[in-house]
C-alpha cells in the first residue's frame, strides 16, 4: 500500500503508536491513556490493512502489533523500557512496511 496524499504509511503509525503509547504511560503514570494511543493507532492501521490488502492480512499485522506490544515487557529486562519499546517499534514497522506498504519489484 502506497501513501495517498496526506496519509502517513502505515509503517510508520505502527511503529509509532507503540512509541507514542508508552511515552504517554510513562509521561502520565496513567497506562490505560498510552492503552487508548495503543487501540487507536492499531485500529487506523488495521482498517487501512484491511482496505488495501483484506482481513486476513490485516489481522495478521494486527496480530504483529500486539505481539510485539507483550514482548517489549519481557524484553524490557534485558533493554530497558525505552531500548524494547524501540527495538520492538523498529520491527514493526519493517514488518508493516515490507507487508503493508513497500512497492511490488
Amino acid at each position: 500500500m502506497r501513501s495517498t496524499g496526506s496519509m502517513p504509511p502505515t509503517a510508520v503509525v505502527a511503529a509509532a503508536t507503540l512509541v507514542l503509547g508508552f511515552a504517554v504511560a510513562d509521561v502520565t503514570g496513567v497506562r490505560p491513556l498510552g492503552g487508548i494511543v495503543l487501540f487507536l493507532g492499531a485500529l487506523w492501521c488495521g482498517l487501512r490493512w484491511r482496505a488495501a490488502r483484506g482481513l486476513p492480512v490485516a489481522l495478521g499485522l494486527v496480530a504483529v502489533f500486539l505481539v510485539a506490544f507483550g514482548l517489549s515487557h519481557a524484553v524490557a529486562d534485558v533493554l530497558g523500557s525505552w531500548g524494547s519499546v524501540l527495538t520492538l517499534s523498529a520491527i514493526v514497522g519493517l514488518v508493516t512496511w515490507w507487508v503493508a506498504d513497500r512497492r511490488p519489484a
